[in-house]
C-alpha cells in the first residue's frame, strides 16, 4: 500500500480549471478594453504586429470571433503600415472604401 501512495500523479492533457489558470482573464482584470486593444509605447515590426490577436473568443451567438490588432496596408507608393484597429479605424475605414473591382471580378485596392 505505500508503493501506490508514493507513485506519482499522470499528468494528462486536459482543459484545466478556472481556478488553475497561471493569468486572469481579462474579466478578472476588471479591463475595460479587451488586451488587444490597449496601444503600447513598446515597438515592433510589422511581421510581430500582424501576428497580434485583438479578440480571440465566441461572442453571444456562439460563433468564433478573431480580430487581429493591426492590419497591414500596401499602400500604392510601396510603403507598408500596420494599423491599429481602433486608433486608426478612420484610416481603415478608407482603404476599404477605395477598393474597387475590375471586370474579371478581381479587387484593386489603389
Amino acid at each position: 500500500m505505500t508503493k501506490q501512495l508514493n507513485k506519482k500523479p499522470i499528468e494528462q492533457p486536459v482543459s484545466r480549471d478556472w481556478h488553475t489558470r497561471e493569468e486572469p482573464t481579462a474579466k478578472e482584470r476588471k479591463l475595460t478594453v479587451n488586451p488587444g486593444d490597449i496601444i503600447t509605447d513598446e515597438s515592433k515590426s510589422i511581421e510581430e504586429k500582424a501576428q497580434q490577436v485583438a479578440v480571440d473568443a465566441p461572442d453571444i451567438t456562439g460563433d468564433w470571433i478573431l480580430v487581429p490588432t493591426y492590419f497591414i496596408v500596401d499602400y500604392p507608393d510601396g510603403t507598408r503600415k500596420a494599423l491599429h484597429h481602433v486608433r486608426d479605424a478612420k484610416k481603415i475605414s478608407d482603404v476599404i472604401r477605395v477598393a474597387r473591382f475590375d471586370d474579371q471580378g478581381n479587387r484593386i485596392w489603389w
